[in-house]
């Protein structure tokens, strides 16, 4: 559990990433002004029957379920009418949530069965990887909710063993697993971002990244501070209101300050909106985060 009242802990966490930020993204200057967007593509979860509606209102591509899109569990033949839709639909599906539904998918405890979530999360990759998706949010909150009575150190031992069993499959099927952190009423493990970050970095692969939810992270009380010291692990990036889980711009939350860590970090990739609403509120969603996107590298540069 992060002690958020240990200054002394938070100053150490925050120094010790400092210098890898500064190495991995260099300082900000004019001559770099000309890379590509923040967000190369804004996508949204959403059901793919919903694609063309999406398409028509600014959305990039599709995050779809790995339980119910994918469905690992099930043959091939099950499968064939998602690869169907996926080959024929106006949206890509670049991404899929909802990894680890299952009851008998237990990631850590006495219970953990590490081998069934490996063989799981094989069909998943693979199967993702044949309609052209490239990554799996794996949040999964059941999976690795920590039983009563077991620790919080061994919870990480075996989620990192675990980790590093994933990291060469995902690698063979060229997906990429993004870690998030989920709030605490959700789940009793990884919680923050800097959590995360310290199972992903034993690990050491790139098959293996941190999900900023910068909802998740602002109903934690998590800062563009702790961001940016998390910048060298992330690798995608999720995010929604924070008071109601709202589509960017119903209630006005301003993004600019996790964006612009973002961009000072580096990153370059992918963004996935979370909700829904009328037409209106999905068109203004996608505009929101590409303008404070913009607004964010403009800081960046002037400053």
């Amino acid at each position: 559990m992060v002690d958020r009242q240990d200054p002394k802990r938070r100053a150490l966490l925050l120094a010790g990433a400092s210098a890898v930020v500064a190495a991995a993204a260099g300082a900000w200057t004019p001559a770099r002004a000309a890379r590509p967007p923040l967000f190369g593509a804004i996508g949204i979860t959403a059901k793919l029957e919903r694609g063309a509606e999406l398409a028509a209102l600014g959305a990039d591509f599709i995050v779809e379920s790995v339980a119910d899109f994918l469905k690992p569990f099930a043959p091939d033949a099950e499968f064939a009418a998602s690869r169907k839709l996926a080959r024929h639909a106006p949206l890509r599906v670049r991404g899929c949530n909802s990894f680890m539904r299952d009851p008998s998918l237990v990631c850590v405890g006495p219970s953990a069965d590490h081998a069934r979530v490996l063989a799981y999360a094989e069909t998943a990759f693979a199967r993702l990887r044949s309609i052209g998706g490239e990554y799996i949010v794996f949040g999964s909150n059941t999976a690795r909710r920590i039983p009563e009575g077991w620790s919080k150190a061994r919870a990480d031992e075996q989620f990192i063993a675990l980790l590093k069993g994933m990291a060469p499959l995902a690698q063979r099927h060229r997906i990429v697993v993004g870690v998030e952190m989920q709030q605490r009423s959700e789940c009793n493990y990884l919680n923050f971002i800097e959590e995360v970050v310290q199972v992903v970095e034993p690990v050491a692969h790139p098959n293996i990244r941190v999900l900023a939810d910068l909802f998740h992270m602002r109903v934690m009380g998590d800062t563009p501070r702790q961001l940016a010291a998390a910048m060298p692990w992330v690798g995608l990036v999720e995010l929604a209101e924070r008071e109601k889980r709202t589509l960017p711009g119903i209630a006005g939350d301003d993004f600019r300050p996790y964006f612009t860590e973002l961009a000072r970090g580096g990153y370059r990739g992918l963004a996935d909106v979370e909700g829904d609403g009328t037409a209106e509120q999905l068109r203004n969603a996608f505009r929101t985060v590409r303008a404070q996107a913009r607004d964010a590298e403009t800081s960046l540069r002037a400053g």
